[in-house]
């Protein structure tokens, strides 16, 4: 009987399992109906893909960012912003170089947005100092998002085979999208905050976010006030002093979010090229300076006021002499800073005003500029990780302000350079690769920054469209300054579809084919050409568009050119039009070598009807008798064979070229007199 008894479960014990049971229940039944919902969701394909690359519609071969993924970083989904739409291949090609660019609205050229943003000025440059590769330049950047978006696309571009990686990011770190200070924030730690993003991508949480979404609509109903602009409804905190503990906060998440950036880029050996950051110091005052405490600071307030009626007054030296008193009772003013900065500029004391300005920005409460804190962490990042190098923009900027002061010659309001300025930050992109080893330009091919500056398609409307979205920035807070209407001038046709493109009344592609056609109708081929070479920086895969340019520089006598334009279209898409146009351009400059594949290739894929093997034995021949010219360059017999076959072969370019060498030798040999006589121009 006892034996039985052992082996029977008492009462007690069945009752903990129970509980247990009942426990475990009350846990998996939450978890089995969020699994369940979590399905439903996807069998019915709510919510939006938060991938980073989607295939490209009009092309399945390649994919492009997706104008989804920036939602994952956005609370509001109304304050979510789109990027770049800069296809590239599913596979990438043998020899192709694949550039990623991550950052923010510097990065992807505002106000320009198109062939103004620095990477586009790097595209120009390598295509055109390395003609015969092939570079694949993505800017991935977004407007009002941080070094959290910067981290979250890292991890993933990863898998898409990149050789180098651009970064330009910071400014946005209080403010952007999770920024300590911006009203689209979780709050907690960059790692919390880090995870809460990943999960972003799960339908039902997605769902909570449409949700919470219609509710703050249908509160917002009932208000009839104007939410403001992005910028202003991203801001949640004014005022961050200088070293407070949310001003500390940015800095940890920056610190952190790039720290990490790094490893994962160290980790799959992909270079890296960072950039410290630039601002508007000497010609933008600092948007909040904080009240002085009179208590603990007794004079400042008074000393303070005197500079102030002195600098009204424009007596720059007692202005000076009691700045300098306030500045002696409290350091810490900005505006105060700010001040002094300029004084000693008008001084010529350059270094006292640089670091006065320096000062005035990192003590400015409303922090849409980066403190010099985040350059420090930048420096030291890249010193840390083998596969970064330091990109010192700030350097080449100061270098190209007076007095080694940045403003308003390369800053167009607080942080957004100038045409100018993005070629500079290009050109500092492009010197650090160079010295990487990166790229190994020719000396003689590679294009200079002098012809880079001069040559570089951004066409008036691009330009003028960003000039009046600068004005209209600036009319809206936190600058607020009155609507110059000097600066919206439309009595131009540059002017007015310009205006348009500000103001979103029309599509960029609209507006450039607007201006291709005014500009052919009126016989500007030139600036047809610009219009060309620009919607070929936006679709450098479109051959067509590289043939459109290279017909445009014929007509200009362009030949250079286009030769170059007819090569890119030919590697990119073969034909028997783009091969006789080169082949008949290289001999045309007594290049007939490289006429020769050209040559073969179009009788090959003859497609007119043309008996071109003829031709290619003359080519032949030339190319026979050039290769005695080194050896005795004075041979009239030779010289005289080359005209001839360049005649026969209806190169009246390269006939003349060497008939007229043949009479610089000889001025009475009759072929060549002959020759020269029927192939003068009249």
């Amino acid at each position: 009987m006892r034996d039985i008894q052992t082996y029977v479960p008492s009462a007690a014990t069945m009752s903990g399992k129970r509980i247990w049971l009942f426990r475990l229940i009350s846990i998996a039944l939450p978890l089995l109906l969020i699994v369940l919902l979590e399905c439903s969701l996807r069998f019915f394909h709510y919510g939006y893909d938060l991938s980073l690359f989607i295939e490209y519609p009009q092309n399945k071969n390649y994919l492009f960012l997706n104008p989804d993924a920036s939602k994952r970083y956005f609370i509001n989904q109304k304050n979510a912003t789109t990027g770049n739409v800069e296809p590239f291949l599913k596979v990438k090609a043998p020899g192709t170089r694949r550039i990623f660019v991550l950052g923010e609205s510097t990065t992807i050229g505002y106000p320009y947005f198109h062939n103004g943003s620095f990477h586009r000025w790097l595209q120009y440059r390598l295509t055109h100092t390395f003609p015969d590769q092939h570079f694949e330049v993505v800017n991935l950047a977004l407007t009002a998002v941080n070094s959290y978006t910067v981290l979250g696309f890292a991890r993933e571009l990863v898998d898409y085979q990149p050789d180098a990686v651009l970064i330009y990011t910071g400014h946005n770190e209080y403010y952007g999208a999770m920024g300590v200070g911006s009203t689209e924030r979780f709050g907690g730690s960059p790692a919390l905050v880090n995870v809460v993003l990943r999960l972003r991508s799960l339908k039902i949480l997605q769902f909570a976010t449409d949700l919470y979404q219609k509710v703050v609509a249908l509160a917002a109903s009932h208000q009839t006030e104007n939410d403001g602009t992005r910028m202003q409804r991203m801001v949640a905190e004014q005022q961050i002093p200088y070293r407070s503990e949310l001003y500390k906060r940015g800095v940890a998440q920056f610190r952190a979010n790039m720290g990490e950036v790094l490893d994962i880029f160290a980790a799959h050996h992909v270079p890296v090229f960072v950039s410290n950051l630039v601002s508007n110091e000497a010609d933008l005052k600092p948007f909040v300076s904080f009240p002085v405490d009179s208590k603990r600071f007794p004079g400042f307030s008074r000393d303070y006021q005197k500079a102030l009626d002195f600098l009204q007054k424009t007596d720059s030296a007692q202005a000076y002499r009691y700045f300098k008193k306030a500045a002696e009772n409290y350091q810490e003013h900005a505006l105060c800073n700010y001040y002094l900065g300029q004084l000693e500029s008008a001084r010529g004391q350059a270094e006292a005003a640089r670091k006065y300005f320096s000062k005035a920005r990192d003590l400015d409460g409303l922090r849409f500029r980066a403190p010099e804190e985040f350059n420090e962490i930048i420096r030291q990042l890249a010193s840390t990780h083998s596969n970064t190098h330091l990109v010192d923009a700030k350097q080449v900027f100061e270098a190209a302000s007076p007095n080694g002061i940045i403003g308003k010659e390369l800053i167009l309001e607080h942080v957004h350079p100038d045409l100018k300025g993005y070629a500079l930050l290009s050109d500092a992109f492009y010197e650090v690769l160079k010295k990487a080893k990166f790229i190994n330009p020719v000396p003689g091919v590679e294009m200079s920054f002098t012809r880079l500056r001069k040559e570089m398609p951004v066409p008036a409307i691009d330009s003028l469209a960003g000039v009046y979205k600068v004005a209209n920035l600036k009319n809206s807070w936190p600058f607020n300054t009155a609507l110059d209407r000097d600066s919206l001038k439309t009595e131009t046709f540059e002017e007015r579809v310009a205006f348009d493109l500000a103001y979103r009344r029309i599509s960029w592609e609209n507006a450039m084919d607007q201006a291709y056609n005014h500009y052919v109708e009126g016989q500007n081929y030139r600036e047809a050409r610009e219009i060309v070479e620009a919607l070929i920086l936006e679709q450098p895969a479109d051959a067509a568009l590289y043939s459109k340019s290279a017909m445009l520089s014929g007509q200009l006598g362009d030949e250079r050119s286009a030769l170059f334009s007819f090569q890119k279209a030919f590697s990119i898409a073969p034909s028997f039009e783009s091969a006789r146009y080169l082949f008949v351009l290289f001999l045309k400059m007594d290049e007939p070598e490289k006429a020769i594949p050209y040559l073969d290739y179009a009788i090959s894929n003859n497609t007119s009807g043309m008996n071109l093997t003829p031709v290619r034995a003359l080519v032949q021949e030339v190319v026979s008798l050039r290769s005695r010219l080194p050896v005795d360059s004075s041979n009239i017999s030779v010289l005289g064979r080359i005209a001839s076959a360049y005649y026969r072969m209806d190169n009246r370019d390269g006939a003349l070229r060497y008939a007229r060498k043949v009479l610089a030798l000889n001025a009475q040999d009759k072929d060549a007199l002959q020759l020269v006589n029927v192939l003068r121009p009249r």
